[in-house]
């Protein structure tokens, strides 16, 4: 994959880029989809933490503590308190080393339900950056398709020029010979230098065009582009079929993982009133040098100290703070169900805007077509009338820039037909895998 990248970046001077080596490089490069893929990486990780957490931790542990009298190295019990023969240890300079271990053991299902929360959490960040990449695809095909709808008028538009350039020549002629007037020429030159700045205005625009595909991609420049065969046909899109398939879409699987998120939210917001039960151990040594006190003064001594112990609290009130918490949980959830419906509504608006936008596109696309058919003849009947003097070159002139305005009408009902159905790829979630 590298290598086809590197060869891609390097060859796009000579070679065309096709729409599918464009998307393969911007799904690669997009800075914008590493960091919804680190949004994953993040909420993975976040999981992990909370789950390593159920298990507690376990910790080395050393201390120093100098007092002003002295203290024994471990407690001191009746049974040697008893016995004047025990010499117990004593020092005011008091080592610690140890290991300790602490987990809790029952947190009314609070860390439960973290875990499932974060486990969530990180499902709706795979959803989001397959919504991320569906997005990148649309745009790069959406510009894609302009730059080429530009690049073909263009074409347009120096044929355009070519025809009008051969009237000037022929409308010359026959102002030498004394046939035409000699405002027939300036006309001709006139219409010429308009058309002239127009085909500079739509290179301008394809350079910049070309510019921000290339930013969007993440390469340096882009110098051709493969073009597309559009095909227009009748558009068939069947709206129950569609909604019916709505559920298995990121974008709707979103709003019920977050509505799953809220419900869960709602029950670790609870675990605070249940007892919370933790247990807690410890197993090390106290150090210390006898004081001047102790019949062993001067040298060192070391005790065993171990000790396991289970800690449990409930509480009684906190004055409101976990109803509060579980009120709050709970106006999130009713959030997160209208943002469920409103999300349902507006994606089947979308999928119908998007539906009549082809329609109107198709239609205009045929009806184009046949204005193209009837502006040709038209041309080719009023240039005939031009030579025998029929009518004047106005006449002609406008007669032939109707037939560029619907050429050109024509190129760009064609393209944004193909923009409509690559639209509803990307509400559809297909753009990707096209």
């Amino acid at each position: 994959m590298q290598k086809l990248l590197i060869y891609l970046l390097f060859s796009s001077a000579i070679y065309a880029l096709s729409l599918p080596q464009l998307i393969n490089i911007g799904l690669t490069q997009s800075t914008t989809i590493a960091k919804s893929r680190a949004d994953i990486d993040y909420s993975r990780a976040k999981r992990n933490k909370t789950q390593s957490e159920s298990y507690g931790s376990i910790e080395l542990v050393a201390n120093y503590t100098h007092f002003n009298t002295p203290r024994t190295l471990a407690p001191v019990t009746p049974a040697v308190m008893k016995n004047p023969s025990v010499v117990v240890p004593t020092t005011r300079d008091l080592f610690g080393t140890g290991i300790s271990y602490s987990v809790p053991l029952f947190t009314g299902f609070a860390k439960s339900r973290e875990i499932e929360i974060d486990k969530i959490q990180e499902d709706i960040a795979k959803s989001k950056h397959s919504l991320t990449k569906e997005q990148l695809v649309y745009n790069i095909s959406s510009l894609y398709l302009s730059t080429l709808a530009m690049i073909e008028m263009v074409s347009a538009q120096k044929s355009y020029l070519n025809a009008l350039t051969k009237l000037n020549r022929q409308i010359a002629i026959e102002v030498d010979l004394g046939k035409k007037a000699e405002i027939d020429l300036i006309k001709a030159q006139s219409d010429i230098e308009g058309n002239r700045a127009y085909l500079s205005i739509l290179q301008s625009n394809i350079a910049i065009s070309k510019a921000s595909l290339a930013s969007l991609v993440g390469i340096k420049s882009i110098k051709r582009l493969k073009s597309i065969r559009v095909r227009v046909k009748r558009p068939r899109y069947n709206l129950s079929q569609i909604m019916a398939r709505a559920s298995n879409l990121n974008k709707i699987k979103i709003t019920n993982l977050s509505l799953k998120k809220a419900d869960k939210t709602i029950q670790k917001s609870r675990a605070s009133t249940l007892p919370q039960v933790s247990l807690n151990s410890y197993y090390g040594y106290n150090y210390g040098v006898n004081d001047t006190t102790n019949p062993n003064s001067g040298d060192w001594d070391r005790e065993e100290n171990w000790q396991v112990g289970i800690n449990a609290k409930w509480t009684i009130t906190d004055f409101g703070k976990s109803k509060s918490s579980t009120q709050m949980a709970k106006i999130a959830h009713i959030k997160a169900s209208l943002d469920q419906k409103q999300t349902l509504l507006d994606f089947k608006k979308s999928i119908i805007e998007a539906r009549e936008k082809i329609k109107q596109e198709y239609a205009s696309y045929r009806a184009n077509a046949k204005q193209l058919r009837l502006a040709k003849k038209s041309e080719k009947i009023e240039s005939v009338r031009y030579q025998n003097d029929v009518i004047t070159l106005n006449d002609l002139l406008y007669a032939k820039s109707k037939t560029h305005i619907a050429r050109a009408k024509l190129i760009e009902s064609r393209y944004n037909y193909q923009k409509g159905k690559f639209y509803m790829d990307y509400l559809m979630e297909r753009g990707e895998k096209r």
